[in-house]
């Protein structure tokens, strides 16, 4: 093969590699890029279930909290009658101790 054959066949095999150099370039660019989409899909997916986990823990923390303070509110309810009932069962007693003083008084006194 004669020689100038063989420097226009070298360049362009040299042409070529450039071409496919700057391909490979591009595609990994390219595939740099679309990786970085991806990353950033995955992150934002992730930051919305965690919030969403969040509200969803939140609201369960709420609904216990509730059920929490309805049962005490329940059990205060369930004392303060149970006062009620002794204190109005100790009404007679206590009326008869003050008619029983008032009587001592009225008999000191004469």
């Amino acid at each position: 093969m004669p020689r100038p054959e063989v420097l226009e066949r070298v360049k362009e095999a040299e042409s070529e590699a450039d071409e496919i150099v700057v391909e490979a370039e591009e595609d990994r660019e390219e595939r740099i890029s679309e990786a970085r989409q991806r990353a950033e899909q995955i992150r934002e997916e992730a930051e919305a279930e965690a919030a969403e986990l969040e509200e969803q823990r939140l609201a369960e923390a709420r609904e216990e909290i509730e059920t929490e303070r309805e049962e005490i509110l329940a059990e205060g309810e369930r004392e303060r009658e149970v006062l009620e009932e002794r204190a109005q069962g100790n009404v007679d007693d206590v009326i008869e101790h003050v008619v029983d003083r008032f009587r001592e008084a009225v008999h000191a006194q004469t």
